[in-house]
């Protein structure tokens, strides 16, 4: 027998022997007949009631755990499809309690891995935009909108990764060449005459684009 049958047996079994006493206080008290059974009625209707209004507070608490438990399947079901991952599966064998708890922790897991991977994308978007102004280049092919699934994450931190290294093999490229740019013309006593010629030598390097154009015309210069 659970705990709380037995608490409960032992309620009655009071209520019974409360009830008892009552009946014998009566009776030495000398109360008659008909009004023991008016005071036996009181007795009854005030632990009905409070037996009801205990009853109705359960029931509220069991449909707020039902409507918790639908709106949070609602919610997982819709993350699992923006996280593009397999549908949640509720374990067998729970009580109400138990599945809503677990309901409730899958689903701010969830949250928070949309969360995580939101800011992720917004950061190598920021680093995406940064390098194509500095290469001109076009940005990765990615919805900013929708939460990215991890392959996309993935193939986003390895094409930023390579576009870096990119980067740096054309900035020690310009360098190099501009520095033989800068000594050829000390050499021959020639100052820039292009536009171009003006942005290589006198612009600073880190805002000289870095673009494949660029690399290429830098090249005809010398």
């Amino acid at each position: 027998m659970r705990l709380s049958e037995v608490h409960a047996a032992e309620s009655v079994a009071y209520l019974n022997r409360s009830l008892a006493r009552l009946q014998d206080i009566w009776e030495e008290i000398g109360i008659p007949d008909e009004q023991r059974v008016q005071r036996t009625n009181a007795v009854h209707k005030h632990t009905k009631s409070l037996l009801d209004k205990i009853i109705e507070e359960e029931k509220s608490l069991k449909n707020k755990l039902l409507k918790s438990i639908e709106a949070c399947r609602k919610e997982l079901a819709n993350l699992c499809d923006e996280l593009q991952l397999p549908p949640f599966e509720e374990e067998e064998g729970c009580s109400t309690l138990q599945t809503e708890k677990n309901n409730r922790t899958r689903l701010e897991a969830l949250k928070k891995q949309k969360k995580q991977r939101m800011e992720e994308l917004k950061g190598l978007v920021a680093k995406d935009r940064e390098l194509c102004n500095v290469m001109c280049t076009s940005p990765f092919s990615i919805d900013q909108s929708a939460v990215p699934s991890m392959q996309q994450l993935e193939a986003y931190r390895t094409y930023l990764a390579n576009l870096t290294k990119e980067k740096e093999c054309r900035l020690e490229e310009f360098v190099t060449i501009r520095k033989e740019v800068i000594a050829c013309m000390e050499d021959l006593e020639q100052h820039p005459e292009t536009s171009f010629e003006m942005d290589v030598v006198c612009e600073d390097v880190d805002a000289f684009c870095l673009s494949n154009d660029n690399i290429a015309a830098l090249k005809l210069v010398l």
